[in-house]
């Protein structure tokens, strides 16, 4: 091999990148209390929805979300980026989107308990930070320099470090406990979308922001697609637990070139969401759109 080409894949391998860690809503595959195969079945297992950031020129890493799921996926970065330099389990900060458990809860294994984290950089923003700091067992995580909160301010990038920058987007969900937000990743050369929460995009255009020109600014965009349509949970009233179905968003979304449905990429799926399902006819409605369903593992070069 010509050391050219040695050059070259070296510095691919030094790119920035982003995993996916988790595509489900905050129970995961198989949630609890159903009869899901899922039980005995381990390929159809998913995780809450969560992404990982990692430099491997620098041998840092970060998560976005602190899921109920967070040992299984910080095993799966240690797969990932198996940086030898440096603990199984490291990170280099944690970001969080919003107070709802699935996406704090993990929070709770970097205490003295388990991990014992050491100043473990905690990044939200400021109500969800408050939220964190005046109720156990989160403040005791910060009492006890297992996590350094920093605040986040929205649409203000924060740099992670020299090649990568994170930039909340506040969005319109169920706040009783703290804001909501998604987030932007900027690497060295390519950029995505984070939303897994939200109410409804129409909620987005009334606060002056639409979902098509942030799509239109990034390479990927990992979208909130929790329920399938409107029928999907029987006897629960879905207005009390609003987010914007995949085939609402997949007529919302129908007049855009297909470049950009090509970055759709649905997440935080609940249980029931028989997108789940490869070869499914709601998944294959999704993928005849030419957008997708996002997939664990998947990698996303920064």
């Amino acid at each position: 091999m010509s050391r050219k080409r040695k050059r070259r894949i070296v510095e691919a391998e030094q790119k920035p990148f982003l995993i996916v860690l988790g595509i489900a809503q905050d129970g995961g595959v198989p949630h609890i209390g159903t009869r899901s195969s899922a039980w005995n079945n381990r390929p159809e297992r998913r995780y809450a929805a969560s992404l990982g950031i990692v430099d491997p020129r620098s041998n840092q890493r970060w998560i976005i979300e602190a899921t109920p799921d967070v040992k299984e996926q910080l095993h799966r970065l240690d797969e990932a980026a198996p940086f030898h330099s440096v603990p199984a389990g490291f990170l280099s900060g944690i970001a969080i989107t919003h107070a709802h458990v699935g996406h704090y809860l993990g929070l709770a294994f970097f205490g003295k308990e388990m991990m014992n984290g050491k100043n473990i950089p905690l990044y939200t923003m400021p109500k969800m930070g408050q939220f964190l700091s005046e109720n156990l067992p989160w403040s005791d995580l910060i009492a006890n320099g297992n996590v350094l909160p920093h605040e986040l301010q929205p649409d203000i990038p924060f740099q992670l470090n020299e090649r990568i920058t994170l930039t909340p987007l506040l969005v319109p969900h169920r706040d009783e406990q703290s804001e909501t937000v998604g987030f932007r990743v900027q690497g060295s050369e390519r950029s995505i979308l984070f939303i897994p929460d939200i109410d409804r995009w129409d909620d987005w255009d009334a606060w002056g922001r639409r979902v098509e020109e942030e799509i239109e600014q990034v390479d990927v965009a990992y979208l909130d697609g929790t329920f399938f349509d409107e029928r999907e949970l029987p006897g629960r009233d879905m207005a009390k637990i609003p987010h914007p179905t995949i085939r609402s968003s997949i007529e919302r979304f129908a007049p855009l070139p297909e470049s950009e449905r090509k970055k759709i990429r649905f997440i935080h799926l609940n249980h029931s969401n028989p997108a789940l399902r490869h070869g499914s006819p709601e998944r294959n409605l999704v993928e005849s759109t030419m957008a997708a369903i996002a997939e664990e593992g998947e990698e996303i070069t920064l």
